[in-house]
């Protein structure tokens, strides 16, 4: 090991693997298992030579007054819009990001919150645990709504929503989506897939599932307005980010019954507060934005964020650079400390 080996602040305890590539080449600094406050935070990075945070850690200009030192910033998420990446490279700083290990977990979950929203599965294992299954059947007992041979509109075709679709075929579904780039025809004839405009994607779909980043555009791209174009028989599924829906809206879609049901693993602020009213609702799933949550995916970012974080320092170009106009600004060589 080299006697001065560069600082990582870990923002917070990540899966063992990370930490232990990590320490191979660095001293690092873990803040513990919760997020830090922002003031814990800004108090840290004075000395760090890199930072490997997660979503819930604002990396921005503040951050980086701080942090003279600063050369990358490597998230342990596939998302970035915790970073300010413009401000990032006009300093230099390589930001780097895990976009593919959690593609398939991703994709799981949300046909786990499909079924699940759709079949009444929660209210039905509270029926029974609760001690109200009283008669052996019942022709009218729960009655869900079907998934097999429906209409499912995929807004945003990226990694997860390609696999969302590949899943959707299994189920016979009518595949049409709504993204800001389109896909080659060879994969729309694979998946046997319509790209339609996002009004018509919301009149016609029986189940919506949202996979798009979240950026300037896309906030609250579902609003009271988009909401009232939807079916009212058809489910809202969001796995993506919290704030391209407007909670607000879909409450009162909710609550008035103007579409069946909804199913969120991510919210517009998370934790969400114990009085938001999506918690009194019960024709919508809740889950605490456990996308990736699988031991295996866990572990396999956490991997990965730690040798990008490693990859950066050693002069080379890291797999998942998510700034490439940074080189312009700072070659691999540059930055080198290991």
């Amino acid at each position: 090991m080299q006697k001065n080996q560069p600082f990582v602040l870990v923002t917070r305890t990540i899966p063992e693997i990370g930490r232990k590539i990590l320490s191979n080449y660095c001293k690092i600094e873990v803040l513990g298992h919760n997020p830090p406050s922002r003031k814990h935070l800004l108090d840290k990075v004075e000395k760090a030579d890199a930072i490997l945070c997660l979503l819930t850690e604002r990396i921005d200009k503040d951050v980086f007054d701080i942090a003279r030192k600063l050369k990358v910033v490597s998230t342990m998420s596939s998302g970035v819009d915790h970073i300010d990446v413009i401000e990032s490279t006009k300093r230099g700083i390589y930001v780097t990001n895990t976009p593919d290990v959690l593609t398939d977990a991703t994709a799981d979950l949300t046909w786990a919150l499909i079924l699940t929203v759709s079949r009444r599965i929660v209210e039905a294992d509270n029926f029974v645990r609760n001690g109200k299954w009283s008669i052996p059947w019942s022709p009218t007992l729960l009655l869900g709504s079907n998934v097999f041979g429906k209409i499912l509109g995929i807004i945003g075709m990226g990694r997860i929503g390609l696999a969302v679709a590949k899943r959707a075929k299994g189920f016979g579904m009518k595949i049409q989506y709504y993204s800001r780039n389109r896909l080659k025809k060879s994969y729309e004839n694979e998946l046997d897939a319509d790209y339609i405009s996002l009004d018509e994607l919301l009149s016609t779909s029986d189940y919506i599932t949202i996979h798009a980043p979240l950026s300037k555009e896309t906030h609250h791209l579902i609003n009271k307005d988009r909401i009232r174009k939807m079916k009212y028989s058809a489910f809202l599924i969001n796995t993506s980010r919290g704030s391209i829906v407007d909670e607000n809206s879909l409450v009162q879609a909710l609550e008035k019954h103007w579409i069946k049901g909804a199913a969120l693993d991510v919210f517009e602020k998370e934790p969400i507060h114990k009085k938001n009213p999506l918690l009194k609702l019960n024709n919508i799933i809740l889950t605490p934005h456990i996308g990736s949550a699988t031991n295996q995916t866990r572990s396999i970012m956490a991997e990965i964020a730690a040798t990008n974080l490693i990859e950066s320092l050693s002069g080379r170009i890291p797999k998942y650079l998510v700034n490439h106009k940074v080189l312009k600004q700072c070659s691999p060589e540059e930055i080198k400390m290991i």
